[in-house]
């Protein structure tokens, strides 16, 4: 019990370790989520970006090509080059195909010959592309076509370089409100594990709470817990097992009520038959005799029920030494019924014996020989005048078969699920009369189970009584 009140303990601190659990697992799957979800946003920012300067460098160069620019600058695409400077906060440079600087927004290279390889490649036809986000800028490289006509004379080049600002200054707004928005599901996340560990652990906090009151001794206390299944299950085992403990108690308790009834009849019986000498002063020698002779009977059946209560009590304990050895199984039987044939005979029932084969078998021989014994003994007993008792033995490849069957009283059906409880007797009368103790069959079923074995019994009343035994041939550990 405090074993599983300890368990239980511990399925309530997995409490916080679930919590934690789930708000790591929250947070590590809100940082994802924020993360990928920044990352698109920020790239669908900087490419759209990306994608109006390329739209608007190209309208330019078209322009220019239009126009004959780079042959004879003219001031309606200068200021068109100003403005879109303006609206990409940035600076737009033109090149003529002489690498030397037609046009430029911030008025520092007119007239200069520009060499960069963008530039270069670009008057071959190789327009370039160059993004930088940390720097906060998108550099386009475009050729331009000279001449009245757009032809091929004249070939230039437009560089123009926008700002990236105010993408990053959208991206850091939406970084931080999916962070303050992190936090947000974080709290709820957390909030909602502290209820759902809680209402999960309830019902393992009353079951301590009722195995501690079992602890002290109530044991009429019953568990109901509601919720999931596997909680219901377990208040159920619960139940069972308190079940199991009040027909222990109470199988303990008329034990120990029927350990000293029985104890006591013996010895009140001699304590009658001493007064009673004690009392008459001149008894006759043959009185004394009659007297001490049922005092001898009444000290034998005291020293009977206390052997049979050592017995039950070492066959009781886990550790009870089993002195197991090969032993013919035949021979055993033969042994115990020529033991037990003047028995029958004085009551004129017939004693048969059928072994159906040798069978060896790994045994405690004086246990064994104790519970058949007590088979055999009571099929005597409880028998007929002029009755028959059949003993049979067989075995196949992995247990070996005995079988008691009388022609006695039998037993009544109701009384059969309690042969085996110690002190039971069906007929109290008779089986005082047989001197009985009422523990046989209890130390037949201990030792068969030592074995390893089954015990059944099959009866009707007035038709007579079959008990059979199944022990395995090889003893297992």
């Amino acid at each position: 019990m405090k074993r599983l009140k300890e368990k239980l303990k511990h399925l309530v601190s997995v409490r916080v370790v679930f919590f934690l659990l789930i708000v790591f697992v929250t947070g590590a799957a809100l940082a994802g989520v924020s993360v990928g979800t920044f990352a698109v946003c920020r790239n669908q920012a900087v490419s759209g970006r990306v994608q109006e300067v390329e739209e608007y460098a190209n309208i330019l160069s078209n322009q220019m090509s239009a126009s004959g620019y780079l042959a004879a600058q003219s001031t309606e695409i200068t200021t068109e080059l100003n403005t879109a400077a303006d609206i990409f906060d940035g600076r737009i440079v033109v090149v003529d195909g002489n690498l030397k600087v037609v046009a430029d927004t911030y008025n520092y290279e007119i007239g200069k010959t520009l060499l960069l390889k963008e530039v270069i490649e670009c008057i071959r036809g190789t327009s370039s592309r160059r993004v930088e986000e940390k720097a906060g800028y998108v550099e386009m490289t475009i050729p331009v076509r000279g001449g009245d006509g757009g032809g091929n004379t004249n070939t230039g080049a437009i560089v123009l370089r926008a700002s990236l600002e105010k993408e990053n200054a959208i991206s850091k707004h939406v970084e931080r409100a999916i962070c303050i928005l992190d936090v947000i599901m974080l709290f709820l996340a957390a909030l909602a594990a502290f209820f759902v560990s809680g209402r999960m652990t309830k019902p393992f906090k009353a079951i301590v709470a009722s195995i501690q009151h079992v602890t002290d001794g109530y044991l009429e206390d019953t568990v109901s817990i509601g919720g999931f299944h596997e909680v219901r299950r377990i208040s159920d085992s619960f139940n069972e097992m308190l079940l199991e403990m009040k027909k222990v108690e109470e199988s303990r308790q008329e034990f120990v009520s029927n350990v000293s009834h029985e104890l006591r009849t013996p010895m009140t019986s001699i304590k009658v038959l001493a007064d009673s000498l004690t009392m008459q002063e001149d008894a006759p020698v043959e009185l004394y005799r009659e007297f001490l002779a049922d005092i001898t009977d009444e000290i034998e059946r005291e020293n009977k029920i206390i052997n049979d209560l050592l017995s039950l009590v070492r066959l009781d304990r886990k550790d009870a030494e089993m002195h197991i050895a090969q032993v013919s199984i035949n021979e055993l039987m033969e042994i115990i019924l020529k033991r037990i044939k003047p028995l029958a005979q004085k009551h004129n029932i017939e004693l048969v014996f059928e072994s159906f084969r040798p069978v060896l078998a790994e045994v405690d021989e004086v246990k064994l020989s104790l519970a058949v014994s007590n088979l055999i003994e009571n099929a005597v007993k409880y028998n007929v005048e002029e009755g028959n008792i059949r003993v049979s033995l067989n075995a196949d490849h992995k247990y070996f078969y005995i079988s008691v069957s009388d022609s006695g009283i039998g037993i009544p059906e109701a009384a059969q699920p309690f042969i085996f409880d110690r002190f039971y007797r069906v007929d109290k009368a008779r089986s005082r009369e047989t001197g009985g103790t009422g523990l046989g069959l209890a130390i037949t079923k201990s030792v068969v189970l030592r074995h390893k074995g089954v015990i059944k019994v099959y009866s009707r009343e007035n038709e007579g009584t079959t008990f059979t035994v199944r022990i395995p041939l090889s003893y297992i550990a």
